[in-house]
């Protein structure tokens, strides 16, 4: 356990990164790309290794669509089809560099359902999003990723009702439409979302002697 300059004690038993939907499709040249999407494959890959030296979990989702799914324009859905299984753009930018044991999750594969939230997900062995996190003890999630205003705050908000403490990387993290995105954080930061900079997140990591201890507290 370690107190910072600003007081409070923090340990990283339980923590893990959650990189939200950084892939091709919504970056530029892909089929619904999100301003400026590239820009947060570097910070998240700096947040990836330094979580992942320090011995904690990592975790990328990805849009892992069917051809024909209700979350198309041509099947009644609003998107235009992307991220589609097995294609150029579902996969992951090539400057998103993640650690050998990043474990990914996978969601939006029910044509009947819109999967914009992680926790729709599951591991390469079919196991959900929220059991891989409890398997690992995990009760925070640092997270970033695309887009603000909708898989990224679906995740976070979920994450929020099941009780976990989470940290949004806001430099690390890009919106669909601008006015939503700053709406969005706002909402998150009401729901009990902590707001933190690539920087201070890897200032907490860097800091945090291993402990078997799992809680933030502020004396």
């Amino acid at each position: 356990m370690r107190t910072t300059p600003r007081g409070t004690i923090i340990t990283i038993m339980g923590w893990a990164l959650l990189i939200v939907d950084v892939q091709n499709d919504f970056c530029e040249g892909g089929a619904v790309p999100v301003k400026g999407g590239q820009e947060v494959a570097r910070p998240l890959s700096r947040l990836a290794h330094a979580m992942a030296e320090a011995g904690r979990s990592v975790f990328a989702s990805r849009d892992w669509h069917p051809p024909k799914t209700h979350h198309f324009q041509d099947w009644g859905g609003r998107w235009e089809p992307h991220c589609v299984q097995g294609t150029w753009g579902a996969e992951f930018p090539p400057d998103l560099d993640l650690p050998e044991e990043t474990v990914i999750i996978s969601k939006g594969m029910d044509p009947r359902s819109e999967g914009y939230s992680v926790f729709e997900g599951v591991d390469p062995a079919g196991v959900p999003f929220g059991r891989c996190l409890e398997e690992r003890c995990v009760r925070q999630l640092v997270m970033g990723g695309l887009a603000t205003d909708h898989c990224v705050r679906e995740t976070a908000m979920d994450a929020r009702m099941g009780g976990l403490r989470v940290e949004l990387v806001v430099d690390a993290v890009r919106p669909v439409d601008p006015e939503e995105g700053e709406r969005t954080l706002r909402d998150l930061e009401t729901a009990g979302v902590k707001l933190v900079s690539t920087e201070e997140a890897l200032r907490e990591i860097r800091e945090v002697t291993k402990t078997p201890e799992e809680e933030t507290t502020n004396p």
